[in-house]
């Protein structure tokens, strides 16, 4: 089986939305968490999602599912107090719901633009290779500094930037995460990372740049229009 963890549970404070947290906000009338779960809803090969929330937004949440039809969602949970933990309670739930060698795929719900084939591509991967991560070459500069001096400048051609979906053996991912736990490693910054500690090979999927995370109000208008231009090409043939 493939499943979709699909973590909704950050308060937004870099997007200053005062109202509502950023996976809410609304585009044409859709909240940015319903776009991203509709790509893994309609993907052929996605077979449940389990959807991690801020708790107080967990009947909000239920009541778009409902509104727009989603039919893959198999649970919804809280988040916890930090990012790992969140995505910590989501894997548990998969792993609870789920045999421990299906294809866990970890995606962030304000990356609503990930396309049906690089979720292909990822799932593939798993199941030919190994744990997945989706990456996009680094276009731009990168530098390494101390106390605010640029002390090496990094060979662009082998940086990429690691985005999501993230993807692994469900059974894998919930032991790293006991391991963590166990062992009080709590600052891992994605699954990947976690999983690259505890020794797993990761291998890239190459991914679209469209496939941008909402974190800043720059990055919502950017994805406006980029969603813009992919329903004018539907009607206009761009």
């Amino acid at each position: 089986m493939n499943i979709a963890v699909v973590f909704a549970g950050g308060t937004g404070q870099r997007m200053n939305s005062k109202s509502k947290p950023k996976q809410f906000l609304m585009l044409h009338g859709r909240p940015i968490i319903i776009y991203t779960l509709e790509r893994f809803e309609q993907h052929p090969d996605v077979d449940a999602i389990v959807v991690v929330c801020l708790s107080d937004w967990v009947d909000e949440l239920k009541r778009y599912i409902n509104k727009y039809g989603l039919t893959k969602i198999a649970s919804i949970v809280p988040g916890g107090d930090s990012g790992q933990a969140s995505i910590r309670n989501g894997v548990y739930e998969a792993a609870r719901l789920f045999p421990s060698d299906s294809v866990v795929l970890v995606h962030d719900g304000v990356r609503p633009l990930v396309d049906s084939r690089t979720i292909s591509d990822c799932i593939d991967c798993v199941e030919e290779r190994g744990s997945a991560v989706t990456v996009v070459p680094a276009i731009e500069t990168i530098v390494q500094s101390t106390d605010g001096v640029i002390d090496n400048i990094i060979d662009r051609k082998r940086c990429q930037l690691a985005r999501a979906p993230q993807c692994f053996r469900l059974g894998e991912l919930r032991e790293a995460h006991e391991r963590a736990l166990d062992e009080g490693l709590t600052e891992f910054i994605d699954s990947a990372s976690l999983m690259a500690h505890y020794g797993h090979t990761l291998y890239e999927v190459e991914g679209s740049p469209a496939n941008i995370k909402i974190t800043t109000p720059s990055d919502y208008y950017i994805m406006r229009a980029i969603m813009d231009e992919q329903e004018d090409s539907q009607f206009f043939g761009f």
